[in-house]
């Protein structure tokens, strides 16, 4: 397994460096109302800057992701499901604050290990006056997962292949801006992925699809 692993995440850091799907495919998991390329775009818009960490590591024999459910009682997003990032700190690169966050949230390791492959495509989530830039590592190794209790209520480890199975994407109706509206999500489980969290996997599930094929 281990090297089909490297081999992956070498095809995955060269797609990573070419053409990104972009906010089409980011589109394709954004809420009805909000399915808008000027309103995702990050240029021009005046917001808050964040970072998210998408990190790939082997499971079971095949490429996994994590992500983070959110206690309940939290201000902000409580409940849903996330990859690990926050606020950039001032004068601090993105890159940093993703890495910075999974650590502080869950324990990935500040270490060399921890490969930075490359960028997805950033994009403004109008709610939180948000533009968010992902950022995609790969790890050889299963992390020893410390999930910050004040933060972080469960941690998820899913293959990457769950997100190119059709019947992981459904829809519900939530009330967005007061007023009831279709939302796509992903099914993991008892859990709903959706709103920017989804809309990264979508872009990652087109660069990862004919990979997890070859490598599973």
């Amino acid at each position: 397994m281990a090297g089909d692993f490297e081999a992956f995440v070498e095809q995955l850091a060269a797609r990573l460096q070419g053409p990104l799907p972009g906010l089409e495919a980011v589109l394709h998991m954004a809420p009805h109302v909000r399915r808008n390329l000027a309103l995702l775009q990050v240029a021009g818009k005046a917001c808050r800057e964040g970072a998210v960490l998408v990190l790939i590591y082997p499971l079971h024999g095949e490429p996994a992701t994590l992500l983070t459910v959110r206690r309940d009682d939290l201000s902000a997003h409580a409940g849903q499901v996330s990859f690990p990032g926050g606020r950039r700190e001032p004068r601090e690169p993105l890159v940093a604050t993703a890495l910075r966050e999974a650590h502080e949230e869950v324990g990935v390791p500040l270490t060399d290990d921890v490969r930075v492959l490359g960028q997805l495509t950033p994009f403004y989530i109008p709610p939180s006056n948000f533009c968010v830039y992902p950022f995609v590592a790969a790890l050889p190794y299963r992390p020893a997962f410390r999930p910050n209790a004040g933060e972080v209520k469960a941690v998820l480890e899913v293959p990457l292949a769950h997100f190119l199975d059709p019947r992981a994407r459904r829809e519900e109706i939530r009330v967005l801006e007061g007023t009831p509206a279709p939302v796509p999500f992903y099914a993991v489980g008892e859990h709903k992925i959706w709103g920017g969290t989804a809309m990264m996997l979508a872009e990652l599930s087109l660069l990862i699809g004919p990979l997890v094929e070859e490598h599973t």
